[in-house]
């Protein structure tokens, strides 16, 4: 997903730095100090959800630093983006205590997009593939101006 985020964004004119492009663990940690490093005026952090009793939540839910700020708007867009295809609108929240969220030093937001163990979920991340990812990149783009 966050390929098909980053070429989306690259063909509108957006310079895309990954953390990483393949299958490999990087610590949170590392990935805020390598967003850092590269200057970058945003991080964004692309996940699914999971929860501990399945098929019990659906849908899309941002979290940031903060509940201000660019972070707060990107996020803002990005799931008005994705409720507008379809998916359930969970909201933004603040978590403090995630490090890709606490350690950058620009606006960051962790994107969870669907849950892993809802059957709903699934079905629609698989059907509606390109439509989540041009969603995401929708909402950076009206935020990033």
């Amino acid at each position: 997903m966050t390929l098909a985020v980053g070429n989306i964004l690259e063909q509108n004119g957006v310079n895309v730095i990954y953390t990483r492009t393949n299958d490999i663990y990087e610590s949170p940690a590392q990935k805020a100090d390598e967003a850092n490093a590269a200057n970058a005026d945003y991080f964004i952090s692309i996940h699914r959800n999971s929860t501990p009793v399945p098929n019990s939540y659906s849908g899309v839910e941002s979290l940031v630093y903060d509940s201000y700020g660019r972070a707060y708007e990107m996020a803002a867009n990005i799931n008005e983006q994705l409720n507008a295809i379809g998916m359930n609108n969970l909201g933004i929240n603040e978590r403090k205590n995630l490090v890709v969220l606490r350690r950058t030093s620009i606006p960051a937001v962790l994107l969870e997009i669907g849950y892993v163990n809802t059957d709903t979920d699934n079905v629609f991340f698989d059907q509606r593939f390109d439509d989540i990812a041009n969603a995401i990149a929708q909402g950076i783009l009206e935020t990033i101006g």
